[in-house]
Formats: structure tokens, sequence, C-alpha cells
């Protein structure tokens, strides 16, 4: 049976606990064992290195230099790694290693909940399949994005808030491999009343699933 690792905390905003908990019952669905802390201590544990995945929702916090470094090296040796929105695209901002791992980093949502569109860009990949393009209402987070990441799904700003960045195309859901890990997000989900959504949800199950090994 696949391991998997779900570690919630940081900014309560964003409702670590109760994404943790939607997240768990997706993963046991998928077949998974799912472990839940609540602290990133956990990530200097030399075990997590057996996981199958690894899921933070953990925004902006600090990780020490050693869970940085145990992490890291757990993807680059083939654990997988996803998550969603904050928890992961916003998460150890002090952590450079963290972002080049994650292909992204949260820096601005202009106008903060809005509606907004997302374009399925790569419609042939089965996280994608059978998804169109929606209209969605959260936060429109605009990232600095890691150029080698496979884009699966776009947003394109308006300016309406930010008129610097009309027409700027976003991506919205990636995936990308960093050593022999693979890794996975996506920026939707700003509370956990967006994983009634069914593109949003469905996206997220398939990803992670993915991203396991």
């Amino acid at each position: 049976m696949r391991q998997a690792l779900i570690v919630w905390g940081g900014w309560e905003g964003h409702e670590p606990e109760a994404g943790a908990r939607v997240v768990k019952a997706m993963l046991e669905e998928e077949g998974f064992a799912v472990r839940v802390e609540n602290t990133t201590a956990v990530f200097a544990d030399p075990a997590i290195a057996e996981l199958s995945l690894i899921v933070p929702i953990y925004t902006m916090s600090k990780l020490t230099k050693v869970e940085e470094a145990n992490l890291t090296k757990a993807v680059e040796n083939g654990v997988g790694l996803g998550g969603y929105h904050g928890g992961m695209g916003d998460a150890f901002r002090e952590s450079p290693d963290y972002q080049f791992m994650c292909g992204g980093q949260w820096v601005a949502h202009p106008g903060n909940i809005i509606d907004y569109n997302v374009k399925v860009t790569r419609r042939d990949d089965p996280v994608m399949q059978g998804i169109d393009d929606f209209p969605y209402r959260s936060e429109q987070y605009y990232m600095h994005v890691d150029p080698s990441n496979e884009v699966l799904a776009t947003t394109t700003f308006s300016g309406e808030y930010a008129p610097w960045i009309d027409g700027v195309v976003m991506p919205v859901v990636w995936k990308r491999r960093h050593g022999k890990g693979r890794v996975f997000y996506s920026s939707l989900g700003h509370v956990a009343a967006e994983f009634e959504v069914p593109q949003m949800r469905t996206i997220l199950r398939r990803g992670l699933a993915w991203a396991a090994r």
C-alpha cells in the first residue's frame, strides 16, 4: 500500500486543518495509507524517504535547514510532492530550495476574491481528461514560476486590479520533475469549501495520484 504524509499548519486563513481532512479522505479513496502531522519537524525524519507522497498544507511559516534539506532530498530521490494554493505555493518563503523544488512561488492575488476563468491547456493529459475550461471564484494567484514546468491549465489577468499585468497568462496547474521525484501543483483552493467545485477537486485528486510513486 502506498504511504502518504500530509503536514498542515501555518496561516489559518487557508483553513489548513480542514483542507488536510479533505485531502486525507481523497487519498484514502485512492488506496493510500495516510499519516497526518501538524508540525514541520516531521520533515527532518529520515523515514520520509520511504514514503510515496508528501502533501504540504502549510502557508508561510519557516523550515529549519535540516527540515528543508531532508525534505528536498527525499523528493530528489523519488518521493512524490503535491499540493495546492498557498499551502504549497506560498509556504516557507525563506527556503529557496523548497521553492526550486515546487516550481513556483506566490507573489500576489490582485483583487483578492474575484471571478476569473481557468483555461485547460493540456486536454490530452490524464490529470485534465474530460475537464473543459471553467469559471472560478477565489484568489487569482499571480506567481513567479519555473519555465521548465509542464503547464496543464492557465488563467489570464484582466488588469482591472493591477493594470500592468493586463493580458498576462499565468499557470494555474502544473507538474514537473525534481530529481527522481514527481511534483504536482494547483493554485486553486483558498478555503476548504472550494473542494466542492468538481473541477478543482478532480484536478487535485488526479494530480496527487500522479505525483505519488
